[in-house]
């Protein structure tokens, strides 16, 4: 069965999520911890990495199903069909989440190379570096037409 990209309601991907897998349905929502600071105070929050979006691995005949979960909005489409996002490059985003520190090889990063993600312990061959600042650098998914931020050591 292939991965779709299902479009939520902003700041439901958490909930739509749990939803469809109460329903029975395999999703894949990659969570991270950031620190957001209010005036008296600091607070670890879970945001998800794909923001308003929520990937379901489900057959094509039943994609009608989950729009009975409130939240769930539509389908991605890419030229008139609906967005199919590999295995690898889930397996890839999976890693991610479950990853507190990533590991990069002593290869210099630049700007348009294409990399080995292999080398920050992902299942991925390959990415494109976008950008970079300071330990920080950004990794275009082709398919998923998607950027990752990768820290590097």
């Amino acid at each position: 069965m292939p991965w779709y990209v299902l479009i939520t309601k902003p700041k439901h991907e958490l909930k739509v999520a749990e939803r469809l897998q109460e329903n029975g349905f395999e999703v894949c929502c990659p969570t991270r911890i950031e620190v957001r600071q209010w005036s008296d105070r600091k607070k670890k929050v879970t945001v998800p990495l794909l923001p308003s979006m929520v990937l379901i691995n489900i057959a094509d005949k039943d994609r009608s199903q989950v729009f009975t979960v409130p939240g769930a909005l539509r389908y991605l489409f890419w030229l008139g069909e609906p967005a199919v996002v590999p295995e690898k490059e889930v397996q890839v985003l999976k890693d991610i989440a479950n990853q507190k520190q990533q590991v990069l090889s002593t290869e210099k990063i630049e700007i348009g190379r294409e990399i080995d993600l292999r080398a920050f312990g992902l299942t991925a061959k390959k990415g494109t570096v976008k950008y970079i600042s300071g330990n920080q650098c950004w990794v275009v998914l082709h398919k998923l037409g998607y950027v990752i931020k990768l820290k590097i050591r």
